[in-house]
């Protein structure tokens, strides 16, 4: 089963699987969605397989390619699928744009604010208490204080 999106071109399994197909044979897929996101590879990837002499099944929309009728429901489908997955990154933009204009930022929020960094830097400079001491009291990683805090324990000192 293959993990990769149906928005990204180069999908090894399905390669595979197109592959591995024969004259005869019938490819199944879950949705058209799976197979491609664009009308025009779905309908390069439905040439190829007509070509080819293997069928499509489309189970969620009960398509079969192998009829004349079924070609004509499929390329219908795949034009509303398109339309569909437009409408969807249209309104997913819209929605950022107004977040941005609201002053939102997307994202996820720091592992340590001000308050935060000020408590490590007053625990990083007691040379008894080690980063990974100072990491557990704050409830973080070593990786995020020297994030937060560029040199870690060497920043903190004074030059004479």
């Amino acid at each position: 089963m293959e993990k990769a999106s149906g928005a990204q071109r180069d999908r090894p399994e399905l390669k595979a699987a197109l592959d591995y197909l024969r004259a005869g044979d019938t490819l199944a897929v879950w949705k058209l969605d799976r197979l491609a996101r664009s009308v025009r590879q779905l309908v390069e990837t439905a040439e190829d397989l007509a070509k080819r002499e293997i069928g499509l099944r489309v189970l969620t929309q009960a398509i079969d390619t192998t009829s004349p009728g079924g070609r004509l429901v499929f390329h219908v489908f795949a034009a509303v699928a398109e339309f569909e997955r437009e409408l969807t990154l249209e309104r997913t933009h819209a929605g950022l744009a107004h977040a941005k204009a609201l002053g939102r930022r997307g994202g996820r929020k720091p592992a340590m604010g001000p308050a935060e960094i000020k408590r490590a830097k007053a625990m990083l400079a007691d040379p008894t208490i080690t980063v990974e001491e100072v990491a557990q009291q704050l409830g973080v990683q070593p990786s995020t204080l020297y994030r937060h805090i560029p040199g870690g324990r060497s920043s903190l000192r004074q030059p004479a």
